[in-house]
């Protein structure tokens, strides 16, 4: 994880590497320019002390200050461009790995956790690059000070040096403790923006229970957790700044003290004794260090929490293709699937003929809609294999498998500009008249016509139902077409009579593709072709709706637990 880390921060700076290249210019020249200011200073007072003429070191030293001023404030622009660079950058990378990765990833860190680390940490983590710079600028300080007074007389320096073990051990053990208490931060922070969507997502429930102040208090538990982290982060820092701020100026006095010997010895000049005392001052600039140093080991914490995401594996393609003529067969052998440490689905071994409707059927949680998104491959399997005309899904090159796999779902999400775009998402070039004969299949068309604008209404204007939804749903996977059509309780919300118009569409004779669907309906499992069974992860049985209808546990799985009157028997399976 550390090297993602490492290897995330690093294409974060190459993104910008234009730019970190003119910041560490511009860092370095502010301290080149710092550095030269003592010795100019000195040198015009030297003159001036001998009542030579100072005139041009004079304004050696105003044109230093001018030029000071003028990379300060191109290092504040400079920084700040490289920070918004960096945080766009790393949000893009991460939020392509997320959708890569697909929806394993929010059963491993969870939808708020994963808002808190796109938007907070990323934030955080990008101002790393310009942070290293500036780090880099804080260190040339205190050694080009140093080397200043070596210059001068090396007894300044060796004196400076008695001081410079506690310096490191303080700065060691900042960047140790800091990089402790900023994780402990971000995770509470994580935790509270895991909690909060969760409450958002159920507002209408907390609202219906009257439940809101009780909910807004577990949103809010971990708050004195955060404190306390908080608390410690700027107490470890305010430490550290509190010891600097003891040791730099005993090291400033002892300098200052042996460069008033050395004058008057006749050593050093008036202007060395004050060229001195300024680089005293920036050799022990741990202030500034500490300050530097805190920042960048915040967003290095922070690039950690985003590289925890990046180390999860995304889904890989390969290059072949599906055979032209192949019929839509899917086929999964020994398929095993996980979900937080249970065992979801156990060795299913099952076949779907091409051009047939198999419906999957089983009590809440028996593994049906991972079976799906199996089936469609929106997530890979732990063990076993998923083919597809007798090719591994894997193997399909990204565009192949997305084009011969349509997906609907109980609760599907219409992205999309216009409710046009909705309906032919993902879809190269979709004609109109394609996008109206899906939504006519998907009984559709009648209320998208009733919109303010029809087809062209922006989906955030266009108020609809989750029967609505649902339906708008099952025209995109109409519209989008393929060998092997997914739905997923995609008619769950449908009113009887819509659900009857849409299901002639899916299990007619018209319909030539593959179909796989997840029913809770004994109605609509008796218009497949067959129905398998699932039960603890299982296939316990496979076969015609009316076949299974016989076993008493088949019918509980529908709520029924009484042998039907046969006029009823045939109403249900008809």
């Amino acid at each position: 994880m550390e090297r993602t880390t490492r290897e995330l921060l690093g294409a974060a700076a190459r993104h910008s590497g234009s730019r970190c290249v003119a910041l560490c210019l511009v860092t370095a020249a502010a301290t080149g320019a710092g550095l030269l200011l003592p010795t100019a200073l000195g040198r015009a007072l030297d003159l001036l002390l001998a009542h030579e003429p100072a005139t041009r070191w004079v304004l050696y030293c105003a044109g230093l200050v001018v030029l000071l001023t003028l990379l300060d404030a191109c290092e504040t622009v400079l920084g700040g461009t490289v920070d918004a660079r960096s945080t766009a950058f790393l949000r893009r990378r991460v939020t392509g790995h997320v959708l890569a990765v697909g929806p394993r990833v929010t059963l491993r860190f969870g939808s708020g956790d994963l808002v808190a680390r796109l938007v907070g940490n990323a934030a955080q983590a990008g101002t790393a690059p310009a942070a290293r710079a500036a780090l880099l600028a804080a260190l040339a300080g205190p050694v080009g000070g140093l080397v200043a007074l070596v210059l001068i007389d090396p007894w300044l320096a060796a004196v400076f040096l008695t001081g410079a073990p506690v310096l490191v051990l303080l700065l060691r053990r900042l960047a140790r403790d800091t990089s402790s208490s900023v994780a402990d931060y971000q995770r509470v922070q994580g935790r509270i923006a895991a909690a909060l969507a969760e409450a958002v997502a159920g507002a209408r429930t907390i609202r219906a229970a009257g439940t809101a102040d009780r909910d807004t208090a577990r949103v809010l538990r971990p708050l004195p957790e955060l404190g306390r982290a908080g608390r410690r982060m700027w107490h470890v820092q305010g430490r550290a700044a509190a010891q600097a701020v003891a040791v730099a100026p005993l090291l400033h006095l002892g300098v200052v003290a042996v460069a008033g010997l050395l004058l008057a010895r006749h050593r050093l000049s008036p202007g060395d004794v004050l060229a001195a005392s300024r680089y005293a001052v920036l050799a022990g600039g741990v202030g500034v260090l500490v300050g530097r140093l805190s920042g960048l080991v915040r967003a290095r914490t922070a690039a950690g929490r985003l590289g925890e995401v990046m180390a999860q594996p995304a889904l890989g393609y390969g290059a072949r293709r599906l055979p032209p003529d192949g019929p839509g067969r899917l086929e999964l052998r020994g398929v095993t699937a996980r979900r937080g440490g249970r065992t979801v689905l156990d060795g299913v071994d099952l076949v779907v003929p091409g051009g047939t409707t198999l419906a999957v059927v089983g009590r809440s949680g028996a593994g049906k809609s991972l079976l799906a998104a199996l089936a469609g491959r929106l997530t890979d399997p732990d063990a076993g294999e998923v083919l597809l005309d007798g090719v591994p899904l894997p193997d399909l090159s990204r565009a192949e498998l997305r084009t011969a796999v349509a997906h609907a779902f109980d609760r599907p999400v219409l992205l999309g500009t216009t409710v046009e775009d909705t309906i032919g998402l993902g879809l190269p070039r979709p004609g109109a008249a394609r996008v109206r004969e899906a939504a006519r299949t998907a009984r559709a068309d009648d209320f998208v016509r009733r919109l303010p604008a029809g087809y062209a209404t922006p989906c955030a204007e266009a108020p609809h139902s989750g029967g609505e939804a649902q339906r708008l749903g099952l025209a995109r996977a109409f519209a989008h077409g393929g060998r092997l059509l997914v739905l997923d309780d995609a008619l769950s919300s449908l009113d009887t009579v819509t659900e009857h118009q849409v299901t002639e569409a899916v299990f007619g004779t018209a319909a030539t593709c593959t179909r796989l669907v997840v029913a809770h309906r004994a109605t609509t499992a008796a218009r497949a072709d067959r129905v398998a069974w699932l039960d603890a992860g299982r296939v316990r049985a496979v076969g015609p709706h009316t076949r299974l209808w016989r076993e008493r546990e088949y019918r509980a799985v529908f709520g029924a637990t009484e042998d039907p009157a046969p006029a009823e028997s045939e109403a249900v399976s008809g």
